[in-house]
Parts: C-alpha cells; structure tokens; sequence
C-alpha cells in the first residue's frame, strides 16, 4: 500500500496526455493549429457528425465518479476517488487502447450529476461511470441512456454482471448442470448484484434468490427499491434459508457472510463466487473444506479472479470501432460468451483468464463492433 503512495508521489499520478503529430515548424503550427483548424470546424459545423472522426471524440472516454461508493472504502468524496478513476484509464489504455481520462464531481445530487454529464458528452466518445452509489446509479445511468447518442456504461452494475456470467458458463460446464436447473442465491442487492441478478435471467437462469441486508428480498416486505421488487419472491428468512439446495453462490456484499453450514446445506458440485473485495464472503479454503467444488474470488492471490478488466477495455474499444451508441443485453451477453469463450478447457481452478491476458481485449472488441 506504501509503495503505491510512493510511486504516485514520484510521478505525480499515473496518466498524461500526449500528441500524435510533429508541432516543429511554422507549417506544423498553420496546420494542426490556426489558420488549417478552422477547416475541420466548418466541416463539422455542416455534420456534426464528422467530430467522430475528426477529433479527440473518436476514441476518448471519460471515467465519471461522485465518490459516493468508492472500492470498499465508502463514500470517501472526488478528490479520494481519483486515484481509482485515474488507475481505470490506465487499464483503458493498456488493455484496450482507449484513450480515458478521469473527472470527479463534487456532487451527490442526481439530477445534478446528470445535468453535468449530459453537459460535457460533446467532448466524448462514451462514458464509464464508476462508483456511484445504489440505488442513485441506476436512475444516472437509465437517464443518461435515454438523453445521449453515445454508450453509457456503469462498469460496477455491468462489468461485473458480465464477468461473473462468463465464469458461471465455465462453472456449470465443469460441473455439467444446465442453468435452467439451478438455483443462484446472490448476495448483495446494491449496484453490482442487480446488474448480475438481471443479466443471469436475460441468459436463463430460472430460479434466482436476491438477498439484501434485512434478508431474502421477499414479496412480503414493503418499502421495496423498484430495482428490488423485479426480484421479490414468495420465500422469506435471511440467508442461511436461502442457501438449503442452492447450485451457486455469487457475493457482493461483505466479508465472512457465508459459514461452512450454509455451504454444507448446497446441492453437491456447488459453485461459490465471493467477490466483495479484498475479503471474500468467506475464504476459499473454508469453503473447500466444506466442500465447495469451484471457487472465485476477486482477488489475485486466488484462482479464478473475477476482474472487471477483463471486460470494460475490449467492450469499448468495440463500441468505439463499430460506433455503437447504446450498450444493449444482447452486447453484454456477446462479451460474457466471448470471454468464456475464451478458457478452451475449463476445470475447477481455470473458469476464466487472467486479468493480465492480452488476447481477451481484442477479441470482445472483434465480437461487438460488428453488433447492428
């Protein structure tokens, strides 16, 4: 942890800008700057269009944060979420070559947050938004679909959902059950496990147990969040009631949830995804020794990461490719298949490649860019 203080004390952050032409002679400046750059204006001031093209817009994303619910940390405010909105352009332009730069807003109202983003969308090709509260995230998100003509991602909702789906195809072709037979119980009902939640049942997944922090998200309780209520179902109790003859278990919620009890109550060949970062729902050696079949963590030091950046880099360098201007069910069900895809022998501990694999950019982003 003192090391990453450090070096970001050395260079001063992580990112720069840079240029792509050479800005030596007065020819270079006439050119690339005034009087030669009013043409380009003129051009796009016929076709609007044509910015795509001509300008930075063609392959610029910007990673948006309110800071309101930032890794495990919480609501920690802008400046404290740069670092993470910094180290995702990064991976932008590592992983896929997408050109990302990182804006905090110092708000936390909605309304605010879209008005503002709505206002700076000119500049960009697409927007990664990141660690935005639920349930604030998914009206931000629905409203900035609906008013912009380019994608608009919240990468914790969907880039997990994405992930995860990827490595339970892995999973249940290990363990050879179909996923119309199992029964899932997600943990976590806030951004990322509404995004899985919906994402399995637009795959298939029939029988699906949502469990929040007062319990199983139940059509009994009132004052259900909307996001919730698509998922309430007639069972009650809290999650060791949940888990009797569950298939899978997929975590986002918080550390040491799930005992060895409730995994001994699962159906045999069980499937344990603990993702809340860095301490899983439970350890993977508590759970093996339960008898857990295959287990996924968010961490490094496991096998089986379940990553983000396994998805975001290769679905919009897609996105940007193939000028796609909304991120449909059908893109995020292509980049979920493209990236199981990817593991040629699935086993117990190879469900889904490594976060640091190259080669699985370039294929979801040659998977989506021909999407209609």
């Amino acid at each position: 942890g003192k090391l990453s203080v450090q070096i970001r004390e050395q260079t001063g952050g992580q990112i720069f800008t840079g240029i792509k032409v050479a800005l030596e002679t007065k020819d270079d400046l006439s050119i690339h700057y005034t009087p030669g750059i009013a043409e380009p204006c003129r051009e796009i001031t016929k076709n609007p269009e044509l910015a795509r093209k001509l300008t930075v817009k063609k392959n610029l994303v910007a990673v948006i944060s309110d800071g309101s619910a930032v890794l495990g940390l919480g609501n920690i405010g802008p400046e404290a979420a740069l670092p993470v909105m910094e180290g995702k352009s990064m991976l932008f332009k590592q992983f896929g070559d997408v050109d990302a730069i990182p804006i905090v807003l110092d708000t936390q109202n909605s309304a605010e947050i879209i008005e503002t983003i709505k206002n700076i969308a000119p500049t960009l090709g697409g927007i990664n938004l990141e660690d935005i509260s639920a349930p604030r995230c998914f009206e931000i998100e629905e409203k900035l679909i609906e008013m912009l003509d380019i994608p608009v991602f919240h990468d914790d909702q969907h880039g997990t959902a994405i992930c995860c789906l990827a490595a339970l195809k892995n999973a249940l072709k290990v363990v050879d059950k179909k996923k119309e037979d199992i029964k899932v119980v997600i943990s976590g009902a806030g951004a990322a496990g509404i995004a899985i939640a919906k994402l399995l049942k637009e795959w298939g997944v029939k029988n699906l147990v949502l469990i929040d922090s007062k319990g199983i998200v139940s059509k009994s309780r009132e004052n259900l969040h909307k996001t919730k209520q698509l998922f309430a179902i007639d069972e009650e109790g809290g999650l060791a009631e949940a888990m009797v003859n569950a298939d899978v278990f997929v975590g986002v919620s918080k550390p040491n949830v799930l005992t060895s009890e409730m995994i001994k109550t699962m159906n045999v060949d069980s499937i344990v995804f603990a993702m809340s970062n860095p301490d899983p729902e439970v350890l993977p050696g508590i759970a093996k020794t339960a008898g857990v079949k295959i287990m996924a963590t968010g961490r490094s030091d496991f096998p089986n990461q379940i990553n983000n950046v396994l998805v975001f880099p290769g679905l919009f360098r897609g996105i940007l490719n193939g000028g796609i201007r909304k991120i449909t069910t059908e893109i995020k069900l292509i980049a979920a298949e493209t990236l199981a895809d990817l593991v040629k022998n699935p086993n117990v501990e190879n469900i889904i490649p490594s976060p640091l694999d190259k080669s699985v950019a370039p294929a979801i982003a040659a998977m989506i860019q021909h999407v209609k």
